[in-house]
């Protein structure tokens, strides 16, 4: 009888002590909201849905013209899909592109890493072209290690800047 009575006086401490112990417990510090995202190095207009182009190396092709030996480095966007159509319409009342007065409301242009312009294309007709955008160089000169494009949408004066894209596979 005497270990019954012993464990009633240690059940009815524990109790009390749970209850102390809860009766004096504060509640936690207020949490915080979590920060804002950082923006991105190249971000999209916060009014447009056009998204960052993602450009990557297709290859690279071999060819002479004017008597010289050339590398072209094909590149493709990965999310061409995601443009709509009617940024490479046909832009007559826009500036023309040399002879072309029909160019595209929207150039491509290819940049190395440090901005100096390599190439551009004045008269894509649809997302899809941006399948086999290039730019090249005289066989025996190294090339950029990097490469970006910009997309210049020159109806709205916005530009959506790509990644960096290797030269080399």
């Amino acid at each position: 009888m005497q270990s019954a009575h012993t464990i009633r006086i240690f059940l009815a401490s524990l109790m009390l002590a749970i209850v102390a112990i809860a009766g004096t417990a504060q509640a936690g510090p207020t949490p915080t909201p979590p920060p804002e995202p950082s923006p991105s190095p190249f971000p999209s207009p916060p009014t447009s849905p056009t998204p960052v182009p993602m450009l990557y190396l297709k290859g690279q092709e071999y060819y002479t013209a004017n008597g010289k030996n050339w590398v072209r480095y094909t590149y493709d966007v990965l999310n061409k899909t995601d443009y709509p159509a009617a940024l490479f319409a046909p832009a007559p009342n826009l500036p023309p592109c040399g002879a072309n007065t029909n160019s595209s409301r929207t150039w491509v242009d290819f940049f190395d890493q440090s901005g100096k312009r390599l190439y551009g294309f004045c008269a894509l007709g649809k997302p899809a072209d941006l399948d086999g955008i290039w730019f090249a160089m005289e066989e025996g000169v190294v090339p950029p290690s990097w490469v970006y494009i910009e997309i210049n949408d020159r109806q709205t004066n916005t530009k959506y800047k790509s990644n960096l894209a290797d030269t080399t596979l």
